[in-house]
């Protein structure tokens, strides 16, 4: 299975890594190796997750973010990577 992290994703990651990065340093490193570990988990995963608004979404097992994806059983694209301590009228409206 093809696994696709479209720009917005990278981008959320890069956000994350700069919050966690300026509390600590190597925290950043800590944060970006845990969600692409999670990212990864869906090679095997995928489609297993409840959808919320319109999209799986897969909760991080170390921070509080979700990761949301859509996609079949050959390519999963990985839309969006949100922090969950956020309005979820924010999630919403990001995933239209």
């Amino acid at each position: 299975m093809k696994i696709v992290i479209l720009p917005s994703a990278r981008d959320d990651l890069a956000d994350g890594f700069q919050f966690y990065e300026s509390r600590q340093e190597g925290l950043g490193g800590y944060f970006l190796e845990s969600l692409l570990s999670d990212i990864d988990s869906l090679r095997l995963y995928a489609g297993i997750h409840l959808k919320v608004f319109g999209n799986h979404r897969l909760l991080s097992k170390r921070f509080p973010y979700a990761i949301y994806y859509a996609g079949g059983s050959e390519t999963v694209f990985v839309k969006a990577v949100l922090d969950c301590r956020r309005d979820p009228k924010f999630h919403s409206q990001r995933l239209r």
